[in-house]
């Protein structure tokens, strides 16, 4: 029998976690441990209940059925105050009247703490966001990056066990998110609590995470690293939600396959013949869409060098060859 992992006092826990609105199940009895100081990352589309789970594990959302453990403790019916999270929203959420340092200190404010060592705690968050020297600001007077640094500051003001943030890089230019992204990973290393992420971004997640969480349709289709869950997706859903990765069937079953791990070439002597049905360039690869005879539809990654010493046209009959390692056989 395998031996257990050993799990952490401050670990996050749902069991059978359930949402329902009226006849809508939102959520549908998910079971997960969210390892302590670990940054997880919710995928999924929109309507899988990712952001619904989240909003559950901050209080904002009442639980339906099912229960949520921090560090041994229940706290599924505890006001959000008194859990241990906090969570950062989308919109932000924060006062138009006051500063920035006040902003970040307003929780603070409201346990009773006096201005002079919650503005001196508020300090210390903004210099970890790099907005110091902008505390005296308003949020219009502030860029939509700037913004979320205050956010993200005043978030942390509880000093929480878990850090939530719902989609918090979708309303950033893509610049811009490549440098928030950075932020939340520096952020992440030095606080040393868990991040729990809901995007909707395969990117995102591959890039911020240690632990990717993806659902669909309310419940839980597959979690792991990130490297696992691209190189190994248990069900057709994920390869295909994943991105750059082909569902194939077989006369033996369902697999997939990485879309860089298919080649294309001569129709004599490959695996399974194809015609090219659009091609679109995508600067270090070329993006190479084909049909098979029996109406599959598979993208091919080529490496743009490779692509330009024979290129291929639209409509031109190919073959599709792959090594059988490079199969990995689907669940569903």
């Amino acid at each position: 029998m395998a031996e257990e992992k050993t799990r952490s006092p401050l670990d996050l826990e749902l069991v059978a976690l359930t949402k329902r609105y009226g006849d809508t199940l939102a959520v549908d009895a998910i079971d997960h441990v969210f390892p302590a100081s670990s940054y997880v990352c919710l995928l999924g589309p929109s309507g899988c209940g990712k952001s619904t789970t989240l909003r559950m594990i901050a209080g904002h959302e009442a639980v339906s059925d099912g229960t949520i453990v921090l560090g041994g403790s229940e706290i599924s019916r505890r006001p959000p105050a008194e859990r241990g999270t906090a969570m950062m929203f989308q919109s932000y959420a924060l006062f138009p009247h006051l500063s920035v340092i006040d902003n970040v200190s307003f929780g603070l404010k409201m346990r009773g703490i006096a201005q002079g060592p919650r503005h001196a705690k508020a300090k210390e968050l903004l210099d970890l966001v790099d907005m110091v020297e902008l505390a005296d600001r308003r949020p219009d007077q502030l860029s939509g990056g700037q913004q979320q640094r205050v956010a993200l500051a005043r978030a942390m003001a509880s000093e929480p066990q878990v850090l939530l943030l719902d989609e918090p890089l979708s309303a950033l230019d893509p610049f811009l998110r490549l440098r928030v992204r950075a932020e939340l990973k520096r952020l992440h290393r030095e606080l040393g609590i868990t991040f729990i992420h809901v995007t909707h971004s395969q990117d995102e997640a591959m890039a911020l995470s240690d632990q990717i969480v993806v659902m669909n349709a309310g419940k839980i289709e597959q979690a792991g690293s990130p490297r696992d869950v691209f190189n190994a997706p248990g069900t057709a859903f994920v390869a295909r939600f994943i991105g750059n990765h082909n569902v194939l069937q077989l006369s033996d079953g369902q697999y997939s396959i990485r879309s860089d791990r298919v080649q294309v070439g001569p129709v004599a002597n490959a695996k399974l013949p194809a015609t090219v049905s659009a091609i679109e360039y995508q600067g270090t690869t070329v993006a190479v869409s084909v049909e098979t005879e029996d109406a599959q539809e598979l993208t091919v990654l080529v490496a743009e060098d490779q692509f330009f010493e024979v290129p291929l046209n639209h409509n031109e009959q190919v073959g599709l060859t792959w090594h059988g390692e490079d199969l990995h056989r689907l669940g569903k």
